[in-house]
């Protein structure tokens, strides 16, 4: 029977909790935002400390002879290519009489085609008048270069013609010569070969005229190139606004820092595995919420916090009222607030009579909260062993990594684990969990610390209380001197462990 609680347990965790995962980014707002602002003032900071170069722009109209409706911009691409050489580059050096390299000056234009038939050339420049020049330099080569480029396909199409001709010529001539002075009444016997020689020539006519027709619109075509292609926008100089740059910077590095901000927080939590959610946490240490405290805020949030914590105290000291064993409260992320809720828990049980207050925390965080003058007396936790069972105490400690395990049981024979939301990892909550458990030591509830706001789970375990009485009768009834005990249910990570245990004997 024990076979199948794991497989249904871990068929019932969901391997990916979109709802914690929100919360835990939520609650690395400080990470995201702040990477958020560093981005910002590192764009402000690019556009104040590197302004762009001068520049200059401007536009072409390119005419092409294969120009088609349905063209997809294949023609202007190439265009664009072309500019993007040294040819163009060489040419506009020599036309502004400088003598750096082509393939320095390549870097310091480029140029897009906006339309199928307009190219935009924008220059950088030493100055404005400089970035000026060299535009009108690079458009000019430009022009050039595809005005010879045209002429001389041109050129080239209407020669292969014209030599197509003169061979359609030369047979025509071969013709004529075979014709001679016959006619097509000739003799009867040669009448055959007259009429395929005849008709020979009128299609050697034919194609001869087609060819010259074909020519001369070769030719025709270029004028039309070559008046078509042309500056249509003068080169000027684009002008910069500093603070329009500026805005333009912090907005696209406001928003890179915040997308990097976010992924690291989601990762952050992924790898991490930190409970946040009061469900998660009450899993994991295999007890119950019982009350919250959230955390210090402004002014107007002070009285709301003041009342959460008397309503806290109260709580408290219900779930410990008539018993006499000793409370112990352990912090886990929040020694100074657990500090607070132990003097504030025991100045409340002070009213049914004397009480000690133990400080088994590191750094003497008590001693720092400057106790009042009637407040109960605090022993430090290395006297906890030579205190009389007959004195009704409330300890103080830790089970942060580190913790003497076994010191714990002189703090208290019953515990209330204070945790904040999102510091220890699920593993050493379960850590927390079988540590309290092979001292012996129940777990009355959990306090949770800065919890969500926005936090709808339940933190209800309905077997924890459940838990915390059975410690409560081992006890009671070892010290009746019986051996009994009663059957009771593990928490899931117990009975996880007895099956994984069992499997592996």
């Amino acid at each position: 029977m024990t076979t199948n609680s794991t497989p249904e347990s871990s068929a019932a965790t969901p391997l990916f909790d979109l709802h914690a995962l929100v919360v835990a980014v939520r609650r690395r707002r400080r990470l995201w935002l702040a990477m958020a602002l560093l981005g910002l003032l590192a764009g402000v900071a690019v556009a104040v400390l590197l302004p762009p170069p001068p520049s200059a722009v401007t536009k072409v109209l390119v005419s092409h002879p294969e120009d088609q409706p349905n063209d997809t911009g294949t023609l202007i691409r190439t265009d664009t290519e072309v500019l993007a050489t040294t040819r163009i580059a060489r040419e506009a050096l020599k036309t502004l009489k400088s003598q750096e390299s082509p393939e320095d000056f390549m870097k310091e234009y480029r140029g897009t085609g906006l339309t199928n038939n307009v190219l935009q050339i924008d220059v950088a420049g030493e100055s404005d008048a400089l970035a000026v020049d060299r535009a009108k330099a690079l458009a000019d080569a430009f022009i050039a270069d595809h005005v010879k480029r045209m002429r001389e396909t041109a050129n080239a199409e209407a020669q292969a013609l014209l030599d197509q001709r003169d061979r359609m010529r030369a047979e025509l001539a071969r013709v004529n010569k075979e014709i001679g002075d016959r006619s097509p009444e000739s003799t009867p016997e040669d009448s055959a070969g007259i009429e395929t020689l005849f008709s020979r020539r009128a299609e050697l006519n034919s194609r001869i005229a087609d060819f010259d027709q074909r020519a001369a619109e070769a030719r025709t075509g270029t004028p039309k190139v070559i008046a078509g292609t042309q500056i249509v926008d003068a080169p000027r100089a684009v002008r910069h606004s500093l603070p329009m740059t500026a805005a333009t910077n912090g907005a696209i590095g406001f928003v890179l820092g915040l997308v990097l901000g976010l992924a690291i927080s989601a990762v952050g939590a992924l790898v991490g595995d930190r409970p946040v959610l009061r469900r998660d946490i009450a899993a994991n240490l295999g007890a119950s919420v019982v009350a919250e405290l959230p955390r210090r805020g402004g002014p107007l949030r002070r009285g709301r916090v003041r009342l959460t914590r008397e309503r806290l105290t109260t709580t408290l000291s219900r779930i410990v009222h008539g018993s006499p064993e000793p409370l112990s409260l352990l912090e886990l992320g929040c020694a100074h607030s657990t500090s607070a809720i132990a003097l504030d828990l025991a100045r409340a049980l002070a009213a049914e009579g004397p009480v000690l207050v133990v400080d088994g925390l590191p750094g003497a965080e008590l001693a720092n909260l400057r106790p009042q003058p009637g407040d109960p007396r605090i022993v430090a936790g290395e006297h906890a062993p030579a205190l009389s069972p007959q004195d009704r105490r409330v300890g103080v400690g830790s089970v942060a990594p580190g913790t003497a395990w076994t010191d714990l049981q002189y703090l208290g024979t019953q515990t209330v684990l204070v945790v904040r939301a999102g510091h220890g990892s699920a593993a050493w909550l379960h850590t927390v969990a079988r540590q309290l458990a092979e001292q012996r030591i129940p777990v009355l509830g959990v306090v949770l610390i800065d919890p969500d706001p926005r936090d709808r789970t339940d933190g209800t375990l309905w077997d924890g209380l459940h838990i915390a009485l059975r410690g409560r009768g081992e006890r009671a009834a070892r010290q009746n001197g019986s051996g009994q005990r009663r059957t009771e249910r593990k928490p899931a990570w117990a009975a996880r462990g007895a099956d994984n245990d069992q499997e592996a004997r």
